[in-house]
């Protein structure tokens, strides 16, 4: 398959965001992720640090150890082997979510905004089949895409107070699960007692860019037997290959 090429934008002296397109879509995050695993598995030197996101591979590099000009073409000429390019297998989360008002506080005024019942939303949200996109604005939020078009709804123009730790979210055509507490535009529909951001554990972050998730639907006396034995450090999300 070809692909157009991707532009190469300085951001300061330091870093290259490459960018491979100007959507949030399937097939250009899997570019972004199998280059991010060709230069994390064979970085060349003077490369400090890779980052994913939506679109782009932010990618830190030491300017003393190689010139824009050399990472450049290194870049380009990975890019032309098929494995960067070509999607990697990834992997499938299951996730429990529950969608009661007493922990989804958001989920009345967003079935209201939406046109929906609050039952209603929490069915479609749940019957979703999601991407993990990437990891932003704090560790452990997890950005998703493939939100049914129903429950699109635009971000608010004033952010609402703190979320709750695990909270689910939508709000610009995405959904979001939210690691910690923060004050955020998004709507809170849900929320999970799985952690996918612990020190503790190896690696950090449970789930990876690329791999899908689906949402179980738990009540809140299910939500509050699985958030005793997450605060004890096991795993709450069944995975199975994607």
């Amino acid at each position: 398959m070809r692909y157009d090429p991707p532009r190469f934008l300085d951001q300061g002296e330091t870093a290259l965001s490459v960018e491979f397109g100007d959507t949030v879509d399937p097939e250009i995050n899997a570019r972004v992720l199998a280059l991010d695993a060709a230069l994390r598995h064979d970085p060349p030197a003077g490369v400090c640090e890779t980052t994913p996101s939506y679109r782009a591979l932010l990618v830190q590099y030491e300017p003393l150890e190689i010139d824009r000009a050399t990472l450049v073409r290194d870049i380009t000429m990975r890019l032309t082997h098929d494995d960067a390019a070509t999607p990697t297998e990834r992997r499938c989360w299951t996730i429990p979510c529950c969608y009661d008002p007493a922990l989804a506080e958001d989920i009345v005024e967003a079935a209201q905004t939406l046109g929906q019942t609050v039952e209603s939303l929490a069915r479609l949200h749940a019957g979703g089949d999601y991407r993990a996109y990437m990891y932003g604005f704090a560790p452990g939020w997890c950005y998703l895409g493939g939100l049914p078009t129903a429950l699109a709804m635009p971000r608010r123009l004033t952010p609402r107070g703190v979320t709750p730790t695990g909270a689910v979210l939508i709000g610009g055509g995405l959904s979001l699960i939210g690691a910690n507490p923060m004050p955020t535009g998004w709507y809170v529909i849900g929320r999970t007692p799985e952690k996918l951001f612990s020190s503790r554990r190896q690696p950090n972050f449970l789930i990876a860019p690329g791999d899908r998730i689906r949402f179980e639907a738990i009540d809140t006396t299910r939500f509050a037997a699985l958030e005793t034995r997450a605060a004890q450090g096991e795993t709450l999300a069944r995975c199975e290959s994607a």
